[in-house]
C-alpha cells in the first residue's frame, strides 16, 4: 500500500491518537459523497463498493433525503416519545403498508432493533406461549452478525467478538447456518424463536441452500416458534428483492428487523416489525428509546423508502447484479476460490494462499474502487443500488486488473 498523502496522513494520525482503535479502516480519508462516488481530502474520486454496509443503498447524499432532513431539522428534531409528533404516525403507516406487517417499533441502530426482537420473542414466549420464567431459548446460526451489544455477542461464533466481555448472556443455541435438521432436533418446549440473517453479510455473503427459509418457516409454524429475520443489511433492495426472504415463495417471517438503508445513510434509524399478536406483549415502560421514532428520523426514513420505490432501485439491483455476475465469472484467477452473488451483494472468497483479502482491497483502493475485506479471505462488493451499467463494467475491469496483478 502506498503512503497516504500529507493531508490525509495528518488526519489519520489525529484519529489514531485520539480515537479508540476498534476499527481497522483503509487509509483513505473521505470528505464528500454523491451517488456511487466519494472523494478524499486530496480530491481523488472513488467508486464506493461498500455503501456503508448497505446503509447508503440510495446513494450518497441523495438530494431528496437531504432535503427531507434539512426541512424537518428546521421545524422539529426531537420530542422524545413522551409526546407525539406529526411525522412518526405517517412513517409507521408507510412502513407497515410497505412490508405487510401490522405494527412497527422504531429504534436507532441495528443492534437496538435486534435487542428489541430478542425482548419481543422472550416476552412472547413467557406471556403467550407459556414458557417457564427465565427458560426461553432462541436458536441462532454460526457466523452470524447481529450487532455488538453484550447480549448479541453472547451468541456469536466469532471468538474475538466475545473475548474479554463476559459474563455472557445465556439462552441461545448456535447451529450451522442453513442446517434445518439440526434446528428441528434442537427445538424444545422452551424454544421461542429462530433468529436468522437470510443472507449472512459480515460472514462473507453466505447464501443458504435453496429451500432453507421455506423449510424453517414450515418448521416454526408447526412447532409454534417465531421466525425472526434480520434484514438490516440484506433488506431494502440489496439482494434484488425488497427483502431477501422474498427469493423463496411462501416465506413470511413473524418478525422483521430493518436498519441501515432505512435512512439512506443520513441518520440512525432502525425498526422491528411484527403483527399485533407479538407487538402486544409490549406495554408502556417495557421498552423504548429517547431518540427512537423521533420526528427527524421519521421524516428521513419516510423519504428514504419513497426514493427506493420511486427510483426502482430494487429492480436496478437485480439487473446490475446480473451484469456484475456475468463480468466476474469471466475473470480467471487462481486466487479466487468462490464467487457468491445475490443482487448487488457479492462475496469474492480467495484461496488461503492468496495472502488475505485486505491486500486486494488496498490494491483496489489504488485503482479508485473502495471495497472491504471480511473474515480475512473474502472481498465484499456492495455498491449503492443506483449504480449504472457503465459503472458496473468499470468495476469489473478494475477487479480484473487487480487480480491479474496479484495473481499467484
Amino acid at each position: 500500500m502506498t503512503t497516504p498523502p500529507v493531508k490525509a496522513r495528518g488526519l489519520i494520525d489525529v484519529e489514531d491518537r485520539f480515537g479508540a482503535h476498534n476499527y481497522h479502516p483503509l487509509d483513505v480519508v473521505l470528505t464528500r459523497g454523491e451517488g456511487c462516488h466519494v472523494w478524499d481530502v486530496e480530491g481523488r474520486k472513488y467508486l464506493d463498493c461498500l455503501a456503508a454496509y448497505s446503509a447508503v443503498n440510495q446513494g450518497h447524499n441523495h438530494p431528496r433525503i437531504v432535503d427531507a432532513l434539512v426541512q424537518q431539522a428546521k421545524k422539529l428534531a426531537l420530542t422524545s416519545r413522551a409526546f407525539r409528533n406529526d411525522t412518526f404516525g405517517p412513517f409507521c403507516q408507510q412502513i407497515c403498508e410497505l412490508t405487510g406487517f401490522e405494527q412497527v417499533l422504531a429504534m436507532n441502530s441495528g443492534a437496538e432493533a435486534v435487542e428489541t426482537a430478542i425482548k419481543a420473542a422472550r416476552k412472547w414466549g413467557y406471556k403467550v406461549k407459556g414458557v417457564e420464567a427465565d427458560k426461553a431459548e432462541i436458536i441462532v446460526f454460526e457466523n452470524n452478525f447481529h450487532g455488538r451489544t453484550v447480549t448479541i455477542i453472547s451468541f456469536s461464533s466469532e471468538e474475538q467478538y466475545k473475548d474479554g466481555f463476559g459474563p455472557l448472556t445465556p439462552g441461545f443455541k448456535i447451529f450451522p447456518y442453513g442446517d434445518v435438521e439440526a434446528v428441528e432436533r434442537a427445538i424444545t418446549p422452551n424454544t421461542v424463536a429462530v433468529l436468522m440473517e437470510p443472507v449472512q453479510g459480515e460472514g462473507g455473503i453466505i447464501i443458504p441452500p435453496a429451500g432453507t427459509l421455506r423449510q424453517l418457516r414450515e418448521l416454526c409454524t408447526r412447532e409454534r416458534v417465531l421466525l425472526i429475520l434480520d434484514e438490516i443489511q440484506s433488506g431494502l433492495g440489496r439482494t434484488g428483492k425488497l427483502f431477501a426472504f422474498q427469493h423463496e415463495e411462501g416465506v413470511r417471517p413473524d418478525g422483521l428487523i430493518l436498519g441501515k438503508a432505512l435512512s439512506g445513510g443520513m441518520y440512525p434509524v432502525s425498526a422491528f416489525l411484527a403483527d399485533r399478536d407479538i407487538m402486544e406483549v409490549f406495554h408502556p415502560g417495557d421498552h423504548g428509546s429517547t431518540y427512537g421514532g423521533n420526528p427527524l428520523a421519521a421524516a428521513v426514513a419516510s423519504e428514504a423508502l419513497r426514493v427506493l420505490i420511486d427510483e426502482k432501485l430494487v429492480d436496478n439491483a437485480a439487473a446490475m447484479g446480473q451484469r456484475f455476475a456475468r463480468g466476474l465469472e469471466g475473470i480467471a484467477s487462481d486466487a479466487i476460490k468462490e464467487l457468491r452473488i445475490i443482487g448487488l451483494w457479492i462475496g469474492i472468497e480467495l484461496v488461503p494462499s492468496a495472502g488475505g483479502a485486505r491486500r486486494f482491497c488496498e490494491a483496489l483502493q489504488e485503482e479508485g474502487m473502495l471495497c472491504k475485506e471480511t473474515h480475512e479471505h473474502t472481498i465484499r462488493v456492495a455498491p449503492p443500488l443506483c449504480i449504472t451499467a457503465e459503472e458496473v463494467d468499470w468495476c469489473v475491469g478494475t477487479l480484473r486488473r487487480v487480480f491479474e496483478r496479484l495473481s499467484l
